[in-house]
């Protein structure tokens, strides 16, 4: 399964020290240049810039063979080039965060997934304990509606209950 991730989504999971999630939920992670340089920002957090400076193994950065669709000139260059390179590779699945992104991504057909949902199915995976994890998330500046983690938080009860 290939995933194209944008910038914040891997901004947030390196933060709370869940990118290794990753590599166990999908086989091969791209990211297109744009991602890669964004996550190098100045504005953006020592941790990421550290981590993204070096990589690791499983993180691969592809070029687009094409221009982005102009229609797309709304997004930033990483949404803009993650959706493109979603296209161009037909990726399984895109890393997206941003509301308009994610639009996007639906009116063209691209699957996407959100940090969130990396963690809920991380945890269904018994990978992580999504309580402690989200709290972390809520400690970053990462905006979510509590009654959404709320709802995460009561599926996963339901969940474990059911095991």
């Amino acid at each position: 399964m290939i995933v194209i991730a944008d910038s914040t989504p891997l901004n947030y999971l390196i933060l709370i020290h869940q990118a290794d999630l990753l590599p166990q939920l999908f086989d091969r992670i791209l990211i297109p240049p744009a991602v890669f340089e964004g996550l190098q920002y100045q504005e953006t957090p020592d941790v990421v810039r550290r981590w993204i400076a070096g990589p690791p193994s499983w993180l691969q950065v592809q070029a687009l063979r094409s221009v982005p669709d102009p229609a797309l000139g709304h997004l930033d260059a990483g949404e803009r080039e993650a959706i493109a390179l979603a296209e161009e590779l037909q990726a399984d699945q895109l890393l997206l965060d941003d509301a308009d992104a994610r639009r996007e991504a639906a009116r063209r057909g691209l699957p996407f997934i959100g940090t969130l949902g990396v963690l809920r199915e991380a945890a269904r995976r018994d990978l992580l304990d999504l309580r402690a994890v989200l709290a972390q998330l809520q400690e970053t500046s990462f905006f979510v509606d509590p009654a959404l983690i709320e709802s995460l938080l009561d599926e996963e009860a339901r969940r474990k209950d059911r095991s």
